[in-house]
């Protein structure tokens, strides 16, 4: 099979083409041919040496994938309700920037009705992730108020929207005028361009005061001492990644005073039981927002597989809004 590899550690053009054996499926997996490949920001950091694949995992990039299941564990499939050549999108800690791929049955879901493999293939990684971590580590609840940091990112826009149908108000920060208002025009509340006005300041004032209930952060370092200050009584700050740094000072007292939870956690590690009840979850509560159009996947760009480097870039550059996603004829 045809697959992108990572060649040597560094900028996008490490990754290439390559030949490499197509994987066989185990015990409670599934063999899929791949029609499409997410793309994400850990890809980029395991590209560039920062984020090892976990043990026994590919030493391909790519989270997710999109495609039909062409062998796997019949049992397995039976007991999900799956069968050989149903079209899937799945969550792979490895493996998938490849024509096929092989993926815990568990952590496989249909395509959900009226989307092509390319929207499907854009949506494990960001719904896992803020379902995981706004819903079930932050308990986001309707009528709450949810601050996302970075709304026109692939788990931004995927926030803003589950968020939303859930019945929170959103409050999200981008880093232009034009990305506020992609971020208006996917359901936000507000936008704040955090270029231009103090996010903390501004979440206080759109909250009369009362600041935020959830903040879902991908910066961490100097933000969490202005998260803190702008989450309300009995806030959740949950950290997803630290591109601003792992170090971080803040007022301890707040969080006493405020009786505030700060979180966080990292998805590709956790076990395949931990992400299948995800997965149920998702199956249950958020696929038949997307079958209706309540959700809707939001691409930037396509790039054939061939072109995995420029996709990196583009990435890297941080002008997308939304997912970028790679395509196998």
């Amino acid at each position: 099979m045809q697959a992108v590899e990572i060649s040597a550690f560094g900028a996008p053009e490490v990754l290439r083409l390559c030949e490499r054996p197509m994987p066989v499926a185990g015990a409670g997996e599934a063999l899929i041919r791949v029609s499409a490949s997410g793309i994400n920001r850990p890809d980029v950091l395991q590209r560039s040496g920062a984020y090892p694949p976990p043990p026994g995992a590919s030493d391909l990039p790519g989270l997710e994938v999109a495609g039909v299941i062409e062998a796997g564990d019949a049992e397995a499939l039976a007991q999900a309700g799956l069968k050989l050549g149903d079209r899937v999108c799945a969550l792979v800690a490895g493996g998938g920037y490849a024509q096929y791929c092989v993926a815990p049955v568990g952590q496989c879901l249909p395509v959900p009705e009226g989307l092509d493999d390319v929207a499907a293939a854009s949506l494990p990684e960001t719904f896992f992730t803020v379902w995981s971590n706004v819903f079930d580590r932050a308990r986001l609840q309707a009528g709450e108020t949810l601050l996302i940091q970075g709304g026109t990112s692939g788990i931004g826009v995927t926030a803003i929207q589950l968020a939303k149908a859930l019945g929170a108000t959103v409050i999200a920060t981008a880093g232009s005028d034009e990305k506020c208002a992609a971020c208006l025009q996917l359901g936000a509340d507000h936008a704040i361009n955090y270029k231009a006005q103090d996010f903390a300041a501004e979440a206080i004032r759109l909250t009369d005061g009362r600041g935020v209930n959830v903040v879902l952060d991908m910066v961490a370092g100097s933000y969490v001492a202005r998260e803190v200050e702008c989450l309300a009584e009995d806030g959740r700050l949950v950290i997803i990644a630290v591109q601003g740094g792992v170090k971080a000072d803040f007022n301890a007292g707040l969080v006493l005073r405020r009786r505030l939870v700060i979180t966080g956690s990292t998805l590709r590690p956790r076990p395949v039981a931990f992400k299948t009840a995800i997965a149920q979850r998702l199956r249950e509560q958020v696929w038949p927002l997307l079958a209706q159009g309540k959700v809707k996947p939001v691409i930037h760009r396509v790039f054939p597989a061939a072109q995995a480097a420029e996709a990196h870039a583009l990435m890297e550059s941080n002008q997308h809004i939304g997912k970028i996603v790679l395509t196998w004829a």
